[in-house]
């Protein structure tokens, strides 16, 4: 187990996590990701400078360290086995695995997170696509393109959904939208409007905001809608 508190641990995956979605990490992007205020931000961030896990490369932003870097990687890592285990072992829906796993990755000793590993056969993704870290600390975060970029007639695999909306994900996981899964963008209405895709031979309309959370890599453009 970590001995870092667990607000402290909140802030580096934070943090870790910003980075990754290229979100330019600053004191009120981490309170509003963390739903605290500016003030209280500041002064973890602070506390995290004079520890060397976060360092400042200019005024406004935040980066982790080497150090902050792989305790974050620790608590991506416990989290992500976690989801997987309540989703594989618990039997729990992929849309109420991350508050669980939010909670619990805090406690998990190493014993029990190395058991967990063995139990799962060393699993690489959690449930939503999300790589999980080695224990060697090898880990390659990539995000690949968002279905929102994707154009009239692409044929897109998904590899991750994020889990931050847990409605969104039960949503996206009743049409079938999960890691695995290729559609076919079918139509793009403008203005914003809903983006069209057909799965196993079903059309859906999906509007904006869940266009956002579905991420993955364009595999044919042929024009076909599957």
């Amino acid at each position: 187990m970590s001995t870092l508190s667990a607000s402290n641990e909140n802030y580096l995956k934070a943090i870790f996590d910003l980075t990754h979605r290229g979100t330019p990490v600053t004191t009120g992007a981490l309170a509003t990701e963390l739903g605290v205020s500016s003030p209280s931000a500041t002064a973890m961030l602070k506390r995290l400078e004079q520890t060397e896990l976060v360092e400042r490369p200019d005024a406004r932003r935040v980066r982790l360290t080497d150090r902050g870097e792989r305790a974050a990687l620790q608590v991506v890592r416990r989290h992500r086995l976690l989801e997987t285990f309540l989703t594989e072992v618990v039997g729990l829906a992929w849309d109420e695995v991350h508050a669980e796993a939010e909670q619990l990755e805090h406690a998990l000793s190493d014993r029990l997170e190395r058991r967990i590993d063995e139990l799962l056969g060393h699993p690489t993704h959690d449930p939503h696509g999300d790589p999980i870290p080695g224990r060697d600390g090898a880990h390659r975060e990539d995000w690949g393109e968002s279905l929102a970029a994707a154009a009239v007639g692409d044929r897109f695999r998904v590899d991750r959904v994020s889990d931050r909306d847990s409605s969104a994900l039960r949503y996206l996981g009743e049409l079938g939208v999960r890691p695995g899964t290729e559609l076919v963008v079918d139509d793009v209405a403008p203005f914003g409007g809903p983006v069209w895709v057909v799965i196993d031979g079903a059309r859906h309309g999906l509007g904006t905001p869940l266009t956002h959370l579905v991420h993955g890599r364009i595999i044919e453009n042929d024009g076909s809608t599957g």
